[in-house]
């Protein structure tokens, strides 16, 4: 299979406008938030062709769940990232999608959770 980087490399920037100019603005995609931050697509993607799917274990290498969940403690009505049906370990693209607009996996069922979900 070849590889055409240069391809690539256009294409994430014809994305990345398009979807920025689509997303309201202080609403920032998270793979927008990563970058800025220096962290690369393989960081996460890793160098295979196509890009692996990431999965919550990825996250977790730099996201710790128990800090998140004590970070998030005082939210009402409960804390997001420790909750009574998965404890810790809900997984983090139930809520936080990378590639798109993240959204409030809880209020799916819970219609008074409205957390705000970066």
């Amino acid at each position: 299979m070849k590889k055409y980087p240069l391809f690539n490399l256009l294409l994430t920037a014809v994305l990345t406008v398009f979807v920025g100019s689509a997303m309201a603005k202080g609403q920032n995609l998270l793979d927008e938030t990563h970058f800025d931050k220096g962290i690369k697509c393989a960081s996460c993607h890793g160098d295979a062709q196509p890009r692996q799917a990431v999965n919550m274990l990825t996250c977790t290498k730099c996201h710790n769940t128990q800090s998140l969940a004590k970070k998030t403690k005082d939210v009402k009505p409960t804390n997001p990232h420790e909750n009574r049906h998965f404890g810790t370990e809900t997984d983090c693209s139930n809520c936080h999608h990378i590639h798109q607009k993240s959204d409030n996996y809880c209020a799916g069922c819970h219609a008074r959770f409205d957390f705000k979900v970066p």
